[in-house]
């Protein structure tokens, strides 16, 4: 029987009996558990010695995890050059984040082929591989040039940007044709499908097919759409379950009957974190009448901390909210609380059920899981509203939330008044209608419809390159314009 190999950047730690935090851990381990299977990547271990990695192996139950540890060099040029210093800002539309050195591309790609040598010696041909993310562009052209046929599919969770940001990256085509030797891309809207699309027939010279299909580099790859969810149940049982409640009944306790706003994200530009502080304090000044009678807790654990830029955003965002709260506090009320720190996931999810507001204004993100954890965790009697960022991929879906632009501050500012202002037969309705979104666009049906359409692909790259050689494209060919980086002088 075929296995499921799933490779990430890294592996989550498996513990019988606890929720697993996050959308592809929660995704991929139901999908592993159910069949048996492999979960390969990055052990988190970063060694001095410039020798092989180290491949470490482990079961939990039907699972096999099986890491390898990154060189000093590697981790560096791959995980903190290209791959967050290029390849993250790009992808979210922060260019002006973004850097690019060749050295940290060739890091980027030495780590792709480590992935897939370690891989080839435990992959069987029947086997089935799904990658996930940016980290791992390159992942199914090594593996092809191994010489595997294996059905190869990657999920990427982030954005995909118009081909113009996109080709910012001077080694943009390199990685295009790289992703085009995978049989199945997933993305998380449809946007973002077609910015893909779009660099492919303008830029590469390829075809769009029906059903998603491309054909470019002498290959024909599908392309979906997979808005990934969230087990709606289980986080309202963590929400609901009197055990996790220690932390909620403190911050209940603390508010003395103030509505709470609430805003959990990781500590990263792209999160608009800032835009958000001047936002609240707009609403502050323009809406006095909740001076006193409203609380905002931002949630911002620390996220890539050996990297300047969110060294320099932990800066800014401490002096802004130090500026707000010394312009507005008074000896009994703070209207700003941010905790630069982290929560369990079973901490958290009560502490969702208590906001009033849940506040989601990314500048751009693949999906945002908080604002769906958030809708999922409010008792459906008497929820709170959703305030939620358009340039999230959860927009898409959870159209009765009160969609805002994230660099308008007087439109999240009448937003926040409004959504305060909301009678709960509006609230319970708004509720009702994102619920029933979240529960058939729920995360087994994002796994189970990714999981069928690459292992339902058998006979599917026969098929496409009998329909690419009936509509007789163009030759597929990087156009002179856009040179191929070579690392050979």
């Amino acid at each position: 029987m075929s296995r499921l190999i799933v490779v990430s950047n890294r592996v989550a730690p498996i513990t019988e009996g606890e929720p697993t935090a996050g959308g592809l851990a929660a995704g991929v381990l139901d999908a592993l558990k159910q069949q048996g299977g492999i979960w390969f990547g990055w052990s988190g271990e970063v060694s001095d010695d410039t020798a092989a990695p180290a491949h470490l192996e482990r079961s939990a139950g039907p699972i096999t995890l099986y890491t390898i540890d990154l060189s000093r060099r590697d981790y560096d040029g791959f995980y903190r050059g290209f791959a967050n210093g290029t390849l993250w800002p790009t992808l979210h539309y922060q260019v002006g984040h973004a850097q690019f050195d060749w050295d940290d591309f060739d890091a980027y790609r030495r780590v792709n082929a480590l992935f897939a040598q370690a891989l080839a010696r435990v992959v069987r041909p029947d086997d089935m591989i799904w990658a996930h993310d940016y980290h791992l562009l390159c992942l199914a052209d090594n593996l092809r040039r191994l010489g595997l046929r294996n059905r190869i599919g990657l999920f990427l969770h982030t954005p995909f940007p118009a081909p113009p940001l996109f080709m910012t990256i001077p080694a943009h085509a390199e990685l295009i044709q790289a992703m085009c030797q995978f049989d199945l891309l997933g993305f998380q809207t449809d946007d973002d499908r077609t910015s893909f699309a779009d660099y492919i027939r303008r830029q590469a010279g390829g075809v769009e097919m029906d059903a998603g299909v491309l054909s470019a580099f002498g290959r024909t790859v599908k392309t979906g759409v997979y808005p990934i969810g969230v087990h709606v149940e289980e986080v309202r049982h963590l929400a609901a379950a009197p055990s996790h409640h220690r932390y909620a009944a403190r911050l209940h306790d603390s508010l003395l009957g103030q509505p709470l706003i609430l805003s959990v994200d990781r500590l990263d530009y792209s999160k608009g974190l800032r835009l958000r502080f001047i936002a609240f304090e707009r609403f502050l000044e323009e809406f006095p009448q909740h001076q006193r009678n409203v609380v905002f807790m931002q949630i911002a654990p620390p996220s890539r901390g050996d990297i300047e830029a969110y060294r320099e955003i932990r800066r800014e965002l401490e002096a802004v909210a130090g500026r707000i709260n010394g312009r507005f506090a008074e000896v009994d009320w703070t209207p700003l609380r941010y905790l630069n720190r982290g929560f369990a996931r079973s901490a958290l999810m009560p502490l969702y059920a208590e906001a009033r507001v849940g506040l989601v204004t990314p500048l751009r993100d693949g999906m945002n899981l908080v604002a769906k954890e958030y809708v999922a965790a409010q008792d459906p009697n008497d929820p709170g509203v959703l305030v939620l960022s358009q340039f999230a991929g959860a927009a898409r879906e959870l159209e009765a939330a009160l969609v805002v632009n994230p660099y308008d501050q007087v439109g999240v500012a009448a937003a926040l008044d409004r959504a305060l202002a909301m009678q709960q037969g509006e609230r319970c309705e708004r509720h009702a209608a994102m619920l029933g979104v979240m529960r058939r666009n729920s995360l087994d049906a994002w796994r189970d419809r990714f999981e069928t359409d690459l292992r339902g692909g058998v006979n599917l790259q026969r098929g496409m390159a009998e329909a690419e050689a009936c509509s007789q494209p163009p030759e597929t060919v990087v156009p002179s314009t856009l040179p191929l980086y070579d690392p050979q002088p």
